[in-house]
């Protein structure tokens, strides 16, 4: 039987994760399912149950800490302790820097305290019993903690912190047994831009990115569980990320027209 964790799981990569756990183990899957909104989360464990495996709704906030540490004392207390911890919850934002008023620059901080803060509580209080279990962790970052995105300076910012991260744990974590796993999707067809941030902080109702690309869940979400299952230090999703990841260290200034050239002509720079 294994036990995971998995934040963000009321939709998109989370819910998707979720179900081809529970298609793959069956009744050996134990899901314990967190995210704001339980009705959807009830939805996705029911998918979860008919195909054979246990799951768990919780309702959290990952931008509370005490909400992060009370999910992780219910798993143990449902399933007695903690295999695998996925840290999927984020918010994404798309804003140009000079686009966002003073009175409106709070918002960056609130994002890194869901995308960085929330995964640090859920690791830092499941992180004992990660190690008895000599379990997994698996942190799903963006391309955009890699790279640095024109209109996602906030976004970015909290990628490439949880990136480094996630990172640094890995080393310490070396002799553990507690292998961690960082995923780095580019645009995938989630909604999440559009219920992303805007200047104002606000929910921006589109995205500023071209999507026509877009990788599927389906396929973001069988990525990053087989690289959890393999121990992998890491995934990025594409070939061409992968080049563009070494590209900037030769050709810098390329990478930023490449980047550039991905917003849609109305979120660009004038």
């Amino acid at each position: 039987m294994t036990t995971y964790i998995i934040t963000g799981a009321s939709d998109g990569i989370g819910a998707e994760m979720a179900r081809q756990i529970a298609r793959a183990d069956g009744s050996a899957a134990r899901l314990v399912l967190a995210a704001r909104n339980l009705d959807k989360l009830e939805a996705v464990a029911a998918e979860c149950r008919a195909l054979g495996a246990s799951a768990l709704a919780v309702a959290t906030n990952v931008s509370e800490e005490a909400q992060c540490r009370a999910l992780i004392a219910q798993a143990v207390q449902a399933f007695g302790g903690i295999d695998v911890l996925v840290n999927n919850a984020g918010v994404s934002a798309h804003a140009l820097f000079s686009d966002v008023k003073e009175q409106d620059l709070h918002w960056y901080q609130r994002l890194m305290t869901v995308n960085l803060w929330g995964s640090v509580w859920c690791t830092h209080a499941a992180l004992p019993h990660l190690k008895a279990a000599h379990g997994r962790i698996v942190a799903v970052s963006s391309l955009a903690g890699l790279i640095g995105v024109p209109g996602r300076t906030a976004y970015s910012a909290t990628k490439f912190a949880m990136t480094g991260f996630f990172e640094a744990l890995r080393a310490e974590l070396r002799s553990s047994g507690v292998s961690v796993t960082i995923a780095f999707p580019g645009v995938v067809a989630t909604r999440i831009r559009h219920h992303g941030l805007n200047a104002k902080g606000e929910t921006a109702g589109v995205s500023g990115l071209k999507e026509d690309d877009a990788m599927s869940v389906e396929e973001c979400a069988g990525l990053i569980v087989r690289a959890m299952n393999k121990r992998q230090r890491e995934v990025v999703m594409t070939g061409t990320a992968r080049l563009g990841r070494f590209a900037k260290l030769i050709a810098p200034g390329l990478i930023d027209k490449v980047a550039l050239s991905k917003l849609k002509d109305d979120a660009r720079p004038q």
